[in-house]
């Protein structure tokens, strides 16, 4: 008798992606997402259930979910970015509103401010943590200005003090951006707790997966409600003139995703614990590295979950630099990577106006950050290995160990 998948990946407490693959030559994957027996069991329960669409995992999920971060709303969704555009259209914003936000950043759920049909206007980043100058967004405001779209880069929290007192002066609506910092907390309070409505991305390279997906949080009730008939047209709703009078757009979380994403948020303080074990390897083997220093953590932030390792190289460096590191590492099967393009360096932002020069500070940090592998089957002695090939890899630029975070 053959034993089932669920039977099979039960008697392994962690998939290996590796073994997963057939992948044994060694190669250092960047994200290789942190699955045991419990996601695959609960899928297939979910697929022997006859249910994929009911939307009852995507409730269960919403409940829990929103316990975790401590709101009282959360709506699941697609993805991300659809999750942020919504958001905006919950707001009314649209043509003639501006919206201030990063250039920075990995997800790129500033994309929703473009597709709502605001004009995103793109605010320079603070040069060690890398999410949004305050200071920088102020000086931006104009009449149209109708909300900041903040984020917490790399799992860092933004300068939430200072976005709320700034948003709560000019009348603006605040939105967090959290598709980076599952878990992570700022002043004793965790990430998706700070802005009006806050959100969340469920997709490699992130840490909890859910396949795909996304989830809105939020305290407001009525803009939950608002989130919700937006997302998807429920049977209930069909008679309700009120609500149909806006059209949905069809972008709910299938049962599938949610159940993965349910299992996931049961099993997050295991899967950090993991990944923050390597993290310690990581800043254990960098401290012999001259001129390299722990990733940045900055006042008010006590936990940072972050997606990759990244190391910030020096001032001598240059992207093309970094592409001939990253080259380096790859010859030795270390999957390495930038952090993203940022938006003002991309055409469709370009043409309607972005530059460079406006951003000076995102422009030089985004040329010279470079991710690591960050996973739970990353060992120590891989981790080794990684560091020195980096050490290596430096010398190779002709910059020996000029790099610091």
């Amino acid at each position: 008798m053959t034993a089932s998948p669920a039977t099979l990946a039960t008697q392994n407490e962690t998939l290996d992606p590796a073994d997963a693959e057939g992948d044994g030559d060694g190669f250092i994957a960047l994200t290789a997402p942190d699955m045991s027996g419990a996601e695959v069991e609960m899928l297939s329960r979910v697929l022997t259930s006859g249910e994929l669409g009911d939307g009852r995992m995507a409730r269960a999920f919403e409940t829990a979910f929103a316990a975790y971060v401590g709101r009282a709303h959360a709506v699941a969704v697609s993805s991300g970015t659809i999750a942020a555009l919504l958001v905006m259209k919950a707001y009314g914003i649209g043509p003639g509103d501006e919206v201030l936000c990063s250039p920075f950043g990995w997800h790129q759920a500033q994309h929703a401010v473009a597709l709502s049909g605001a004009t995103p206007v793109l605010v320079d980043i603070d040069y060690w943590q890398h999410s949004i100058n305050p200071e920088k967004a102020a000086t931006l405001i104009t009449s149209a200005t109708k909300a900041i779209l903040a984020a917490n880069p790399n799992g860092h929290p933004a300068h939430w003090d200072e976005l709320t007192a700034l948003a709560k002066d000019h009348g603006m609506i605040l939105i967090e951006d959290s598709t980076e910092a599952i878990g992570s907390t700022y002043k004793g309070r965790m990430v998706g707790g700070f802005g009006d409505a806050s959100f969340f991305d469920f997709s490699e390279p992130g840490v909890l997966l859910a396949g795909d997906g996304g989830m809105i949080v939020t305290d407001d009730r009525d803009l939950a409600h608002r989130l919700r008939y937006l997302r998807r047209r429920e049977v209930e709703h069909r008679n309700t003139v009120v609500i149909t009078r806006t059209l949905p757009w069809q972008v709910g979380l299938s049962n599938l995703n949610a159940a993965l994403g349910l299992v996931q948020l049961k099993r997050l303080p295991e899967i950090l614990a993991r990944r923050n074990t390597v993290i310690g390897w990581y800043d254990a083997a960098m401290a012999s590295f001259e001129g390299i220093k722990p990733p940045y953590r900055g006042a008010g932030a006590e936990i940072v979950n972050p997606m990759l390792y990244c190391v910030h190289l020096g001032t001598r460096f240059t992207a093309s630099g970094r592409k001939a590191i990253i080259e380096d590492l790859d010859g030795q099967d270390i999957d390495a990577s930038d952090f993203g393009q940022p938006l003002h360096t991309q055409q469709y932002y370009q043409e309607r106006g972005a530059s460079r020069s406006a951003c000076p500070v995102c422009t030089k940090t985004a040329d010279r950050v470079l991710a690591l592998p960050l996973h739970h089957a990353i060992t120590e002695d891989q981790v080794a290995f990684i560091v020195e090939t980096l050490k290596d890899a430096t010398v190779n630029t002709g910059a020996g160990a000029a790099i610091y975070l």
